[in-house]
């Protein structure tokens, strides 16, 4: 399926990203990814998993490419979406990077520290090219690279927030006391891990640049130039003061360094901080989760309001609410247009035509 995807489509990929970041495109990006088609290639010996984490490392990188490639014969893409993959080893795997275990559950994967309870000021979070773990996602990243030779979007790992890597090595409770106890630690230490980040973020841009079309994280937001999602899941367990001063002027060190970028915004606790974030030039757009037990995202017109008054833009999954393609319209509705909005579709074949109705719609092209 994916195989039809030629350099004319890779193109105009290119020009309309360019005018939706910009605020120019007067449409939304609706990207839309079906599954179920019959492949064009024999099934691999290995099944699909939620995570790569999931393969044991006698599973080559090559193997891990050729289950993805199988997976995109049996897609399509539709709209403004593309053939893309990423290396998923859970939210946040700098932690693993930096020394924490990393472990499988049945449907995901968490990171833990044995020496949690270590004097803070001995505690040293820096960058190393050998660990294990970064040498696995750099190993598949090469591997997809020479497979499809620029012919599918290879997005880059999710390192995860800077914070929230921390809390990994302190546990979340004991950072927040940290922030009080030891206030000149912590800073240290998130500027250390900020480097780190910074430093795979690199080595990972210069296996990509070269064969890749654009830009992606783990959103899967399209960019023809240096991209990220940045996050600090950690900060719904902090007031505006201690965001303001241990959160945000990495957030802004962070997103400065991209030329592109979104801010994962997790949680109701996390709405305290959000005019903080808007006022961050270098952060584009908000992808608002409003997290488990709370109204989905056709019930925060007030918050897709605040964002579209700070010039920002929006992301949003179609999982994430249950009125199906309707969300737009209820969208349109409470937001007057879907500037700036970019929706992608995670759904199967035969969703097909009401799919072609939505492009038709909203002004996307078909292919």
């Amino acid at each position: 399926m994916f195989t039809n995807f030629d350099p004319s489509r890779w193109e105009r990929i290119r020009h309309d990203a360019n005018l939706w970041w910009a605020g120019k495109l007067n449409r939304p990006l609706i990207q839309v990814r079906l599954s179920g088609y019959e492949p064009n290639r024999p099934q691999p010996a290995i099944p699909h998993v939620d995570f790569e984490s999931f393969y044991d490392l006698s599973i080559t990188p090559e193997q891990v490419v050729d289950r993805w490639d199988y997976d995109l014969s049996c897609t399509t893409f539709m709209g403004d979406g593309f053939p893309q993959v990423w290396p998923n080893f859970g939210p946040g795997v700098l932690a693993a990077f930096l020394g924490a275990s990393l472990s499988n559950g049945e449907h995901t994967v968490w990171y833990s520290y044995s020496q949690m309870q270590e004097d803070i000021h001995k505690l040293r979070l820096t960058y190393s090219p050998d660990n294990i773990w970064y040498k696995r996602i750099r190993d598949i990243t090469i591997a997809a690279c020479k497979h499809w030779n620029g012919k599918v979007q290879i997005g880059a790992t999710d390192l995860g927030g800077t914070l929230d890597v921390l809390a990994t090595f302190r546990g979340p409770e004991q950072l927040v006391m940290d922030l009080y106890d030891n206030p000149e630690e912590v800073k240290r230490l998130t500027w250390e891990i900020n480097q780190a980040w910074w430093q795979y973020y690199l080595d990972f841009e210069a296996i990509l640049k070269p064969y890749n079309p654009g830009s992606t994280s783990w959103e899967g937001t399209f960019s023809n130039y240096r991209h990220s999602i940045v996050q600090c899941d950690f900060a719904y367990m902090i007031g505006p003061q201690m965001f303001e001063e241990f959160v945000k002027p990495e957030l802004v060190n962070a997103a400065s360094r991209l030329n592109t970028c979104f801010y994962h915004l997790d949680g109701i606790g996390q709405l305290a901080h959000l005019d903080s974030i808007l006022q961050i030039p270098y952060i584009q757009g908000i992808q608002w989760v409003p997290g488990v037990g709370q109204p989905d995202v056709s019930q925060w017109p007030e918050v897709y309001r605040k964002i579209r008054r700070a010039g920002k833009l929006i992301h949003i999954f179609d999982f994430q609410c249950e009125l199906g393609f309707e969300l737009l319209n209820v969208l349109k509705d409470q937001l007057g247009s879907l500037d700036g909005i970019v929706y992608v579709i995670i759904g199967d074949k035969s969703q097909k035509a009401q799919v072609e109705v939505l492009l038709d719609k909203f002004g996307v092209p078909q292919k």
